[in-house]
């Protein structure tokens, strides 16, 4: 949610923001704005409601924003109306500041009584944001120093900030913090590039430090200092990014959902690689390696996450059960921190994240590991807040993951929980030659996965057949009921299309009211343990007119007879299906948004990671 970019070196600045901010646009965003500062020191700022393109004109009819310093932003509309005066940059006083701009991700929760303060004061604001609260506030600290100034401002804020900032007083200066929204600074020659997460600093460097909590950094074109908000130098912690530019760029792809949809096989292959071990039949998690006893004598697993992660860790807690035999249950993170969980000796609470840093799953495990339970992380980007914040985890090592709607991230997800399943349960009572043959089908998905695809065309008539119909449901059972809720929030997520994901037998027990002639219903319908009664509940739909998708196994031809259209998947074991019977409803919510001729990569509304509550 929200973009920061920001830059100090030789190059020209606004460039470089405009590049940096459109590879942040799948972070979902309503406004843009760009502060440089000139070789006069005279800091320019521009702002637009609308995508970074309308940015981008903007600056181009105006002059003044050739300096090589500079602070730049997306926003997603918390406090205050979607205008441009709500826009990042804001700058403190006009009359009595010294020429502050301020960027910020976040939520200042005590903005309104500091405002007050400042009213006192005889600042005068232009806005409703609690930024430009921010800004007004260091503005009145500031005696010749940004950096003290931030530093004293940031120590009388509660909440959340991510922030950069510059002043016409230091031209040559950058001052970036953190405490609860990412931010990383890459370090390259001679220059800074700030950004809330490594696509739009990879372009650029490879090097780089992800900001600790309550962390200030100081950057000129030559130097680098970074201090607590209390002025306690600390040293930063400079590691190599992992991500590689291709992967991050379209290719011959149209959309990033379409080339993510079509890198999983890749992505599965390197969530597994290094991991699986035949000779002695296990899984290798060295992430976890020092809990190993903990895990296999706990006495409940609680698997926690928001949107597409927790329908992976509703995967996960099927999985803990039926191989690890482990009680395991399943909430919405959102829903956990408020609820007074019970949390005895022997909990282990997972929490699932693409980004981590998504606010309520972060919030959920901190208030689960001070009731005492060991908390694990099952996150695909390195060094975010849940990875640093869990006792220990598991990587998913899909790589970056841009458009919105989460695709290989989920499949990773299930993957890894699989793994997890399967290493607790080892330990505990699965044999040696169960696990070798779960492995060796682990490493079959990858290709299963590459057949579907090839069906991708073909999803796409169907899907046509259906476009115009604006209610849908989808079924499933066991551990294909996530999955059904899956697909349904893809649909939702990119085509705007109302959908519904329930348990099959469900159905019956209200929601069959909602079905009439042509209704587009999809059911999971994989040969498994429940196919029989999946069977019958096709036939209540079919009774009232509704039309049939079925997510079904390769050979079986009986559903034909049942289904207006059939999408086949490989036959996997049971606990394994959701590994491909999620690929084809992936396919099938892409192609109805393109269909409709919706913004695939930014979908209305949403944001990728959700770093406020």
């Amino acid at each position: 949610m929200c973009g920061i970019v920001a830059y100090i070196g030789k190059k020209p600045a606004a460039t470089l923001l405009l590049e940096g901010l459109k590879r942040l646009e799948y972070r979902g965003y309503d406004s843009a704005g760009v502060a440089v500062a000139n070789a006069d020191g005279k800091v320019q700022v521009a702002k637009s409601v609308g995508r970074v393109r309308v940015l981008e004109e903007l600056i181009e009819t105006r002059r003044g924003f050739d300096g090589s310093t500079g602070i730049a932003h997306t926003r997603w509309a918390t406090h205050g109306g979607v205008t441009e005066v709500n826009a990042h940059p804001h700058c403190d006083d006009p009359v009595k500041g010294h020429g502050i701009a301020l960027v910020h991700n976040g939520i200042i929760e005590n903005y309104a009584s500091i405002k007050t303060y400042l009213l006192e004061k005889g600042h005068v604001f232009k806005g409703e944001t609690d930024t430009e609260v921010l800004v007004h506030l260091i503005g009145e600290l500031y005696q010749g120093d940004l950096e003290r100034a931030v530093q004293a401002a940031l120590r009388e804020v509660t909440g959340a900030y991510a922030i950069c900032c510059i002043c016409e007083k230091e031209p040559g200066v950058l001052v970036v913090a953190r405490k609860g929204s990412p931010l990383m600074v890459g370090v390259g020659n001679g220059e800074y590039v700030v950004a809330s997460d490594q696509s739009a600093i990879v372009a650029h460097t490879n090097q780089a430090f992800t900001l600790e909590d309550y962390t200030v950094a100081k950057l000129t074109r030559d130097s680098l200092r970074t201090s607590t908000v209390d002025d306690v130098e600390i040293d930063a912690k400079i590691l190599a990014l992992e991500v590689d530019l291709s992967e991050i760029e379209l290719g011959d792809f149209e959309h990033f959902m379409l080339k993510e949809i079509f890198e999983q096989p890749a992505a599965l292959t390197r969530t597994l690689q290094g991991r699986v071990d035949h000779r002695a039949g296990q899984i290798v998690l060295g992430g976890i390696g020092d809990h190993a006893r903990a895990l296999a004598s706990s006495r409940r697993i609680t698997l926690i996450g928001q949107g597409t992660a927790l329908h992976a860790g509703m995967i996960g807690s099927y999985l803990m059960e039926e191989w690890a035999k482990i009680p395991a249950d399943w909430d919405f993170a959102s829903e956990f921190r408020y609820r007074n969980p019970i949390v005895s000796e022997g909990s282990v609470v997972v929490a699932v994240s693409q980004s981590g840093e998504t606010a309520d799953t972060l919030a959920a495990l901190q208030e689960a590991k001070a009731r005492g339970a060991m908390a694990l992380g099952v996150i695909n980007v390195v060094g975010s807040s849940i990875a640093r914040e869990t006792d220990a985890g598991i990587y998913l090592r899909v790589g970056p993951e841009i458009g919105v709607a989460s695709t290989k991230a989920f499949v990773g997800q299930v993957m890894v929980s699989a793994m997890l399943a399967l290493y607790i349960g080892r330990r505990r009572f699965l044999s040696q030659d169960f696990v070798s043959s779960t492995l060796r089908e682990l490493e079959a998905i990858p290709a299963h996965i590459e057949r579907i695809l090839k069906q991708s065309e073909s999803i796409r008539r169907s899907t046509e057949k259906y476009i115009e119909r604006e209610n849908w449901l989808f079924l499933g059972r066991g551990v294909n009921y996530p999955v059904a809720l899956e697909g349904a929030l893809k649909l939702k997520e990119i085509s705007y299309i109302h959908a519904e994901g329930m348990p099959s037998a469900e159905m019956k027990h209200g929601p069959i009211a909602l079905i009439d002639k042509g209704m587009p219903c999809v059911f999971v319908a994989t040969r498994n343990s429940q196919y029989e009664k999946v069977l019958s509940n096709i036939q209540e739909v079919r009774s009232r007119g509704g039309h049939v998708i079925a997510v079904a196994t390769e050979g079986d031809e009986h559903i034909k007879s049942m289904a207006e259209d059939v999408f086949y998947v490989p036959d996997v074991t049971e606990m394994l299906q959701p590994l491909v019977t999620v690929v084809p409803l992936q396919l099938l919510a892409y192609h109805a948004a393109v269909l409709r001729g919706k913004d695939v990569d930014k979908p209305r509304n949403l944001a990728k990671s959700v770093t406020v509550e």
